[in-house]
């Protein structure tokens, strides 16, 4: 059990994380978008430079009092700490037929999709994909539990038809990187087409993914699910951030964001948090401007200039991890690899990649739920009027919150991490500075970016 020296420090770092955070809340107003999607026309009365200066700050104190917790016995037993419960009988046999039901609902939108209504705010397809999956299921991926495997209805297709066996191998190399372009290329399409407008085209691509899901998970089996499915990949990624996993008829309840301290995939945990940072990015002004001063006008070169960004930029981020995981080796001298203090940290970043998320999409999800609700009531359209719900001037300073708890926890798992993974005192708090340093770098690009006005992506969609 941890001392009671331990546990005063924690509640001494979680009070002054919380200071810094009122402090934030009581710059009134802050004002921004949610990500690449709802723009709002208020100013920001409070100077930029000094809300990005306090978010940068914040996280710097988090990483000072969370260095006076050493006590090692005490870290070991928050991030192992779990209650285990047997699911009954019945429960787990519901959840099995949950996927067909998935499956049917699938089945619904793509018809909806085809034959239903084009009006973005009145298709079905449109906003359940968008607001009910990607934005609200997503969120209680990360707070509660990744219930995607059971829901998903392209495993459960293959499942049924193959029985999970597998049948090829993919070459390590193109199984290293599938997931990370499959993001990416998912990302690309949602900027640079109306993917988010268009129920036809969504709808299309909804029927292209499954013919190369179904057919990928055919060929390899559940490995295809495990390492190459983009989707199942991200899900995962994100649910060992909540405090609830489901795992051969057992729940295992555990300290939010304790399973992060672990081995983690550097190459895809870098690719979500570079994608959530290009779509928002790509709804700025700077952006826009950016882009209209490279080229006259649509065609392909915008579309070159929107992947080879997305493309760059990912390299970026990979590049600067890696630098400053190299830089630790310096700043704590060890004689543990490069790639295993890589793998060992990355996973921390995931805290970051989620608290973005919803701060990215909190806003749009509050405002567009009674909108779906109608539009689930009558899919084929009817003479409910929606009503959109219009968040007030609390969204913007909670959406600054939410990025920088999300900072805060990720130095705590950082720290964590350090402790389990090296000797000592000091070396596990030196390991940590580069990182560090890298933390508060992109806390202040996602502030940054919340903070923007929103401006459509110019020249695509």
């Amino acid at each position: 059990m941890p001392s009671k020296w331990s546990l005063r420090w924690v509640r001494v770092s979680c009070l002054f994380a919380l200071a810094g955070c009122l402090t934030l809340w009581l710059c009134d107003p802050v004002l921004a978008h949610a990500g690449a999607i709802r723009p709002s026309d208020e100013p920001v009365t409070v100077p930029q430079w000094l809300l990005l200066s306090t978010g940068g700050g914040v996280v710097f104190s988090s990483f000072l009092l969370t260095a006076t917790v050493t006590d090692r016995e005490f870290l070991c037993w928050f991030s192992r700490r779990s209650v285990t419960v047997r699911l009954p009988n019945w429960l787990q046999r519901l959840g099995g037929r949950v996927g067909w039901l998935s499956v049917g609902w699938l089945l619904v939108l793509l018809v909806v999709g085809f034959v239903g209504p084009v009006a973005p705010l009145s298709s079905l397809t449109i906003l359940f994909v968008w607001v009910g999956w990607w934005a609200g299921f997503t969120i209680s991926v990360y707070l509660f539990a990744n219930s995607w495997p059971l829901l998903n209805p392209w495993r459960t297709i293959v499942d049924a038809v193959d029985g999970g066996g597998r049948r090829r191998q993919i070459p390590p190399v193109l199984e290293r990187w599938a997931a990370v372009g499959g993001l990416l290329g998912l990302v690309f399409l949602e900027v640079v087409t109306p993917l988010a407008t268009d129920p036809r085209l969504l709808s299309a691509v909804i029927i292209g993914y499954s013919l190369l899901t179904i057919g990928g998970g055919w060929l390899v089996g559940s490995r295809w699910f495990e390492r190459i499915d983009p989707i199942s990949r991200v899900f995962r990624a994100y649910g060992s951030v909540a405090p609830l996993h489901f795992d051969n008829g057992t729940l295992t309840i555990r300290s939010p964001a304790a399973d992060l301290v672990r081995w983690g995939d550097v190459r895809f945990v870098i690719a979500i948090l570079w994608a959530t940072t290009y779509d928002g990015l790509t709804g700025t002004e700077l952006w826009a401007t950016v882009v209209r001063s490279i080229v006259p006008g649509p065609g392909v070169a915008a579309l070159a200039v929107y992947l080879l960004a997305l493309v760059g930029g990912y390299l970026l981020f990979l590049f600067v991890y890696r630098l400053a995981v190299r830089y630790t080796r310096r700043t704590g001298p060890t004689f543990v690899s490069a790639d295993v203090i890589a793998g060992r940290f990355v996973p921390s970043l995931l805290a970051i990649a989620a608290s973005y998320h919803l701060a990215h999409y909190l806003g749009y999800l509050l405002e567009l739920l009674p909108v779906l609700l109608v539009a689930i009531v009558q899919p084929l359209g009817g003479s409910m009027v929606p009503v959109r719900l219009v968040p007030g001037p609390w969204i913007g300073a909670l959406q600054l919150l939410l990025v920088l708890f999300g900072h805060v926890v990720a130095v705590w798992v950082a720290h964590a991490s350090a402790f389990e993974l090296f000797t000592g005192t000091l070396q596990p708090l030196r390991i940590q500075y580069p990182l560090v340093v890298t933390m508060m770098a992109y806390t202040v690009v996602s502030m940054w970016i919340v903070l923007q006005p929103y401006a459509a992506p110019p020249f695509v969609s």
